[in-house]
């Protein structure tokens, strides 16, 4: 293997179909996206170059900077209320011994559930008049509470965050078992034999050797709320008053809807070199060593 990799030509081979998909797939269709965004092109027929207007109008474009704070705070609530929970219940499931498997099962089910099936069974817990979570609110004598929850601009970001929070959970908590089971038994054996107690087994010893899994669940957590469109598409489409836009409903009905195909693409690449800054910010954030086990 040794000698088959000192060969330059072997190793150029081996590299080049990779290297070739990256340019084909990701390079070229950006630095189109940044040619095309400074022009006015509605997407058919001719057009002319704008220069840097397109981007200077959507960086004082308010609903794209809505819309990149409406991606960090569900990204904000999914890290800080979802994976908790599911490191939690993770840990929980591993101590259900025969029952182990029926729980990971259970949790993992809205994960494999179509996104259309999820928006749709969730547009109906919070109808306003017929909906599952008003009708609750009125037979525990909460009635003074019901609401509509996606018709309220106040509320409807709320909802679209337990939405989405709600299908990932199993991802999250499926990565955080994952994790667990590759932490040897030995680990927990040391140390109720030096007299650790259940939670400081786990928060002195366990949850640190867990730290690399956390990393990975957290990058993907926030890359999967940055580019998040779908739910938000069959939810609300961004309304009420664009109080639930997020970039990629707001690229779509930019470019395809209004045919600003020029803009949507000068968008897309802001949103690219934000993505870009923020996934560099955020592996510095989560880097740590903590050996090996």
């Amino acid at each position: 293997m040794h000698k088959l990799m000192s060969s330059k030509r072997t190793v150029f081979w081996l590299v080049a179909p990779g290297v070739a998909l990256f340019l084909t797939m990701v390079f070229v269709p950006v630095v189109m996206s940044a040619y095309y965004g400074m022009t006015d092109w509605n997407g058919i027929g001719d057009y002319r170059m704008v220069g840097l207007e397109n981007y200077v109008r959507a960086l004082l474009d308010p609903i794209f900077w809505d819309s990149l704070w409406h991606a960090i705070l569900l990204a904000l609530a999914t890290v800080l209320l979802q994976h908790p929970v599911a490191i939690l219940l993770a840990i929980l499931i591993t101590h259900c011994g025969r029952w182990e498997r029926v729980f990971r099962t259970i949790y993992f089910i809205p994960a494999v559930i179509s996104v259309v099936v999820v928006a749709k069974l969730w547009q109906a817990i919070f109808h306003p008049n017929f909906g599952l979570l008003n009708k609750g609110l009125e037979l525990a004598g909460l009635g003074a509470w019901k609401h509509d929850w996606l018709g309220d601009p106040d509320t409807a970001i709320w909802a679209i965050i337990v939405t989405v929070m709600w299908q990932g959970f199993g991802y999250a908590l499926l990565l955080y078992y994952a994790g667990l089971q590759g932490i040897p038994k030995e680990l927990y054996e040391a140390g109720k034999i030096d007299g650790a107690g259940t939670v400081k087994l786990y928060t002195k010893v366990i949850i640190p050797l867990l730290s690399p899994m956390m990393r990975v669940a957290i990058t993907i957590a926030v890359i999967t709320c940055l580019k998040q469109m779908e739910t938000v598409f069959l939810m609300t489409n961004g309304g009420p008053f664009d109080s639930t836009q997020f970039l990629g409903n707001y690229l779509y009905k930019t470019a395809f809807s209004s045919s600003l195909y020029g803009y949507g693409n000068a968008l897309s690449v802001l949103f690219v070199v934000f993505c870009l800054i923020l996934t560099v910010l955020l592996n510095k954030a989560l880097k740590r060593d903590v050996g090996e086990f």
